[in-house]
């Protein structure tokens, strides 16, 4: 092993061919031997797949290191180009995919504030706060630009270690909406990222504000609208030339291209691949899933999970060789009290930022849900707040694209601010990850998980009132003008009394009525988004 090890990171009187091939195969042992050690740690809550693979990333890395006499600790160069292209569209794909879309559209306005309204209230604190700390501490050089980018890279959230915690079945709300948001989150974090990197900080005022949300609106409603329609499209062709009728493996074929081309053209198009892939993962499992043959569609799912669980094994493997990679560290000339206050402060930014948006949107939530029986508890907020203190793939990601050159960086300040990153995210991930499991268990008692079930239908859905059991037909020309007024009275009374429960309402009528019959879909199943 110790040959190969160091035939792979040394490199000496290797041929050119196999100086690729044998360190990408060291590496897939590597991934091996993660999944290895996580199944035999699968009954230990306590530690998940991310810190494992962070633990023998790290162990990886110290023997390679050792064997290199101190030179790297790299296997592989990792690149932002790497990380967007090739690993990130699985991840996203398989979290549109697999959603539980009845509950992720119930909680559609609270997962949206915590979303997409809480990272602009949480980068505009960690971008201010640093920018105002990082001085005092003696690190000065970051732009306007790279401070705003700061902000977008520390709000990305990876909330895995706590839905490896909850369990869907008992917390079917807690689970809907950290799920749902560490999705939305990363999506809105990656599109504010490219919207900063388009703005003008040379001064930075109303006007300038305003071009940066509108930027981001229009990313964020168009690569929405690109995975619908790709999603619908590769319905329609399934749907219409039944591929299973001849092979099964034609289907699985058709939807992962369909769903990769959907990702690849919204970054040819400069939008934002993440959000047109996630909502193409959600039409696809909407309509296309139901246009294949019962094997294809046991086969999507666990493909599907497959090629996102080993993207993230990857990321985290790399993450944790990547903090013993000493050029970086040789690179920051900053001393270590300096370097510690930075790390601090940041982990502190990311506490604060996240407690600003996450309670007073939970209030308001609750104002906007307030005719639900289960409006979210301090205690559940506190789970919420506590689920995205995480950070993971996503911030790394964006580090690397604004501070390194295809992983490489020759710039102190900026092999400063990987180094910074690389530490918050172990830190996060480690720490408040192993603190995960005791928090939940304390805080969301067996009572509480009972009384968040009691008297709730499949999936979590909670009791109907009666009147949630009114239809309300729409206007029609075969009654009286009267009629007519009396149930546009009754559809704006009951869309300010229960707006998302009115949408989903008519949303699935809509759905039984015309998108199932052309997309595909059964339509007897009232219970369906």
């Amino acid at each position: 092993m110790q040959s190969i090890l160091s035939y792979a990171t040394v490199g000496e009187n290797a041929s050119p061919e196999h100086a690729e091939v044998v360190p990408i195969t060291i590496f897939v042992a590597v991934l091996c031997l993660c999944l290895v050690i996580g199944h035999l740690l699968e009954e230990n809550r306590w530690v998940n797949e991310s810190i494992t693979a962070i633990f023998i990333g790290g162990v990886t890395g110290i023997l390679i290191l050792v064997l290199r006499k101190g030179k790297s600790s790299h296997l592989l160069r990792f690149s932002e180009e790497l990380f967007f292209i090739y690993l990130l569209p699985p991840i996203i794909f398989n979290a549109g995919f697999q959603v539980k879309k009845k509950q992720f559209f119930q909680n559609f306005i609270t997962i949206m504030l915590f979303g997409v309204v809480g990272v602009f209230i949480s980068t505009v604190i960690i971008s201010l706060g640093s920018w105002w700390l990082f001085p005092k501490l003696g690190f000065v050089g970051l732009t306007p630009r790279e401070y705003l980018a700061v902000g977008t890279i520390f709000s990305a959230t990876d909330s895995v270690c706590t839905l490896q915690v909850l369990q869907q079945d008992e917390t079917p709300l807690l689970y809907s909406i950290v799920f749902g948001e560490g999705v939305v989150n990363d999506a809105t974090s990656v599109v504010l990222f490219n919207a900063i990197q388009k703005m003008d900080v040379s001064k930075i005022d109303s006007q300038t504000i305003l071009s940066v949300v509108r930027s981001f609106l229009y990313l964020f409603s168009t690569s929405t609208a690109l995975g619908i329609g790709v999603g619908l499209l590769t319905s329609l062709v399934l749907k219409t030339l039944y591929f299973g009728k001849h092979s099964s493996i034609r289907e699985l074929a058709m939807m992962v291209l369909m769903a990769y081309l959907s990702y690849m053209l919204s970054e040819l198009l400069k939008l934002s691949g993440i959000l047109t892939v996630f909502f193409c993962g959600i039409v696809m499992s909407h309509y296309s899933w139901h246009n294949v043959t019962e094997s294809s569609r046991i086969t999507a799912r666990h493909v599907f999970a497959m090629l996102s669980f080993v993207a993230e094994t990857f990321i985290f493997l790399y993450v944790g060789m990547d903090t013993f990679d000493m050029e970086k560290w040789r690179m920051t000339k900053l001393s270590f009290g300096t370097s510690l206050g930075i790390y601090s402060t940041i982990v502190f930014l990311i506490l604060v930022g996240r407690a600003v948006f996450v309670f007073p949107l939970s209030a308001f939530s609750n104002f906007m849900n307030r005719n639900k029986t289960s409006p979210l508890t301090f205690k559940q907020q506190t789970v919420i707040w506590w689920a995205g203190l995480m950070r993971g793939a996503v911030s790394i990601a964006l580090a690397f694209k604004q501070f390194t050159y295809s992983g490489v960086t020759l710039n102190p300040i900026n092999a400063t601010m990987i180094t910074n990153t690389i530490i918050v995210v172990l830190f996060t991930t480690l720490v408040f990850g192993f603190l995960t499991k005791p928090l939940v268990n304390y805080l969301i008692t067996h009572g509480m998980r009972n009384q968040n079930n009691h008297g709730a239908g499949e999936g979590g859905e909670q009791p109907r009132s009666p009147k949630d059991d009114v239809v309300l037909p729409l206007l029609s020309f075969d009654e009286s003008a009267s009629a007519n007024m009396q149930i546009a009275r009754d559809n704006f009374s009951m869309l300010m009394d229960r707006p998302v429960y009115t949408i989903h309402h008519y949303w699935r009528r809509f759905d039984n009525a015309y998108m199932r019959p052309i997309f595909g879909g059964p339509r007897h199943n009232p219970s369906e988004c």
